[in-house]
C-alpha cells in the first residue's frame, strides 16, 4: 500500500479516490472547495490539506482530476502547488483532460525536479469512477508507468500506455473525436425513428445488436427519446475537450471535419441553456 495524494474531487475525482481508499491507500485529498475536501474525509478517512503542496508532502503518488490547462498548472506549481511539495522520485498521474502541450511542459518541470510524469486521461463518465471501470489511456516513461498503474488500477477497467508523455492526451483527443460523431449520428437516427413514427425503443432493441450498436446507444437512448439531459459529461467540458482536438488537428494537419460541425452544434446546445447538460442532448437541437 502507498502513501497517496488524490487532487480535485469533482464528479469523478471524488470516487476515483475513494477507491484507493478503499484499497487500503493512505490518503491526503485537496480540493479547491475545502468543503468538499472534508466531506471526502468523513466519507472514506484519511486526511485533506490546505494546499496542493501540503497535500502532496510524504506522497509516492499524485493523482489530479481537475478542469482544464490552466487548473493544472495552478495545482502543481508556485509555491502552494504540488511538485513543491513533492519528494524526488514520487510520480505525479494527471487524470484531467488537458492538452498535450501543457503536459509536455509539466512533465520536463517535474523531471527536472526527480519526478516522475504520467499523463493519464480517462474515459467513461460519473458511472465508470463510480464503479472503478474507467478506460486510462497513459503516455509517460515505461517506469514511471509501471509503479504507477499498480496503484490507479484499482479504478480501472483498462489501463494501457500508449507512448511518451503526451501520448495518453492524444488518445483522450481519438476517444472524444469517436464520440462526438457517434453521438451526433445517435441524434439523427433518434429523432428520425420519432418523425417515421417508429417506436425508438423498439428501433434500438434491434439496431444495437447489428454494426450499428455502441456504448452512447445502449446507455443514452432512453433518456435521448425522453429529452432527459441532467446528468454525465456536460456540454460545456465537451466543447472544452473538441477544442483542444481541433488544435491539435492544425498541428498535426489532420482534417476533422466532422468534430468541428458537432462542436459547433454543441455550441447550439449552449445557446439554448444547455451547458451542463450531457452530452448526449445533441438531439435537442433536431426534435420538437
Amino acid at each position: 500500500m502507498a502513501a497517496a495524494a488524490f487532487l480535485g474531487l469533482g464528479v469523478m475525482g471524488f470516487p476515483m479516490a475513494g477507491h484507493l481508499a478503499k484499497a487500503g491507500h493512505q490518503m491526503t485529498v485537496f480540493n479547491r472547495s475545502p468543503a468538499k475536501a472534508q466531506a471526502w474525509s468523513e466519507r472514506h478517512g484519511g486526511r485533506h490539506a490546505a494546499t496542493p503542496r501540503e497535500a502532496a508532502e510524504g506522497a509516492e503518488f499524485v493523482m489530479a482530476c481537475v478542469g482544464n490547462d490552466d487548473d493544472l498548472r495552478q495545482i502543481c506549481l508556485g509555491p502552494d502547488g504540488a511538485f513543491a511539495g513533492m519528494s524526488k522520485g514520487a510520480v505525479f498521474v494527471d487524470h484531467t483532460t488537458v492538452s498535450a502541450e501543457v503536459t509536455r511542459e509539466l512533465a520536463q518541470i517535474a523531471h527536472e525536479a526527480g519526478l516522475g510524469y504520467v499523463d493519464a486521461p480517462v474515459s467513461g463518465g460519473q458511472a465508470g469512477a463510480e464503479n472503478g471501470q474507467l478506460s486510462i489511456m497513459c503516455g509517460g516513461d515505461a517506469a514511471d508507468f509501471d509503479r504507477a498503474a499498480q496503484v490507479i488500477g484499482v479504478y480501472a477497467k483498462i489501463c494501457r500506455r500508449m507512448g511518451a508523455v503526451g501520448a495518453g492526451q492524444l488518445t483522450k483527443m481519438c476517444n472524444q473525436i469517436a464520440i462526438a460523431g457517434l453521438v451526433q449520428a445517435l441524434s439523427e437516427s433518434l429523432a428520425f425513428a420519432r418523425k417515421s413514427g417508429l417506436d425508438t425503443a423498439a428501433v434500438v432493441e434491434v439496431i444495437s445488436q447489428g454494426a450499428a450498436g455502441s456504448w452512447q446507444m445502449v446507455n443514452r437512448h432512453a433518456t435521448m427519446a425522453e429529452g432527459h439531459f441532467e446528468h454525465g459529461f456536460a456540454v460545456d467540458w465537451m466543447r472544452k475537450d473538441l477544442a483542444i482536438c481541433l488544435a491539435a488537428a492544425d498541428e498535426v494537419g489532420a482534417l476533422l471535419p466532422v468534430t468541428a460541425l458537432v462542436d459547433q452544434f454543441y455550441k447550439d446546445v449552449q445557446l439554448m441553456g444547455g451547458g451542463r447538460w450531457d452530452t448526449s442532448a445533441l438531439i435537442a437541437r433536431l426534435v420538437d
